[in-house]
């Protein structure tokens, strides 16, 4: 089949990072940074892959991305989205020409190509070759939140307990999953009681509401019977800070994300001295490339394989077409809870 000349994608406005305002979960403003447009396919270079994207995933690391507050500057004139699945149509190199017509997970390349556009860029060694038995909803979510998520759990003791805020979300709840085929002890934080019975049938042995009124008396003794020693925060706010304070000695706060409007308070700072806690970053990026090769594949393997086996879901709330990402996707990521994917209409 015949390449295009031209890809409709979703495209950046600005340029670098963000130094002002508020970051919108909900892309509010989606027309102060993104636009839609028809471009030119990309060029390969040596070692990469042309992707026919199928559908691809938005996920709050793609929102804080796109307003210039991730941990990578944005380039205008690119398009968004770091994760999707799609069909490689196109490979430059060896191992890159062997790949095509296989269906694959894939993070786009940096520097000018992005998963929100009917073809991305790839490196040839990062995409996954999938099993037929995955789904394309799990295989556009393969990477950035299950690869998270395995690789934070594995910070936790095994045997041991840890606390995870943002637990209703879809990393949170694929968290809850690792919790129970692990054998750790998972203390999930959510905003809402609707999804904490859910949150406990998957895997959770507490799951508590951060807005109940008996919310710190319900920590102080989830804490008290689990002794959990590692908090994964996808928050980074007052209430983190409050969990982290009645946390034991030797507790580990990893921040992964930062969903709090506000800054969060280190209420005594002696604990840091005299319990040894304390407070560190993680990124999947930095995991990905301080990590052994080996462990890597393994943890890529146990992945598609829990999702092949049912064990994990990929939620989806609202399937958004690339066309209509400019008035559609501001609504669907103000829904609660589920996972946006954006598909496409191609022939």
């Amino acid at each position: 089949m015949a390449l295009p000349e031209k890809m409709h994608a979703v495209l950046l406005k600005e340029d670098g990072y963000s130094s002002s305002g508020e970051v919108s979960p909900t892309l509010e403003n989606i027309g102060k940074f993104l636009e839609h447009a028809e471009i030119d396919l990309p060029r390969l270079k040596p070692g990469q892959v042309l992707i026919r994207v199928i559908m691809a995933s938005v996920n709050p690391s793609d929102t804080i991305f796109v307003q210039g507050y991730y941990g990578q500057p944005r380039v205008k004139g690119a398009p968004a989205g770091f994760e999707g699945v799609g069909q490689v149509v196109a490979g430059k190199g060896l191992y890159a020409s062997y790949l095509k017509g296989k269906r694959v997970s894939f993070v786009a390349g940096p520097n000018g190509s992005g998963a929100w556009a009917e073809y991305a860029v790839a490196d040839a060694s990062g995409v996954i070759p999938l099993r037929k038995d995955v789904r394309n909803e799990d295989g556009a979510a393969m990477i950035v939140n299950p690869l998270t998520a395995s690789a934070m759990v594995d910070m936790v003791p095994e045997g041991g307990a840890f606390i995870a805020t943002g637990g209703a979300s879809q990393l949170g709840k694929l968290m809850a999953g690792l919790a129970r085929s692990t054998g750790r002890r998972l203390i999930a934080v959510a905003r809402r009681d609707e999804p904490l019975a859910h949150l406990k049938s998957l895997g959770a042995a507490h799951a508590l509401n951060e807005r109940s009124e008996s919310f710190q008396a319900d920590l102080v003794a989830a804490i008290k019977a689990e002794n959990p020693t590692v908090m994964l925060d996808a928050v980074a706010g007052s209430v983190s800070a409050r969990i982290f304070n009645a946390m034991p000695k030797d507790s580990r706060w990893v921040i992964y994300g930062k969903l709090a409007p506000e800054l969060p308070e280190i209420q005594e700072p002696g604990k840091l001295i005299f319990m040894r806690q304390h407070i560190e970053g993680f990124w999947l990026v930095t995991w990905m490339s301080r990590t052994p090769f080996l462990r890597k594949i393994k943890t890529i393997r146990a992945v598609q394989a829990r999702f092949a086996s049912g064990q994990w879901k990929t939620d989806i709330s609202t399937h958004v077409s690339l066309r209509n990402v400019m008035a559609e996707l501001p609504a669907a990521l103000a829904q609660p809870d589920g996972k946006v994917v954006i598909t496409y209409d191609q022939g």
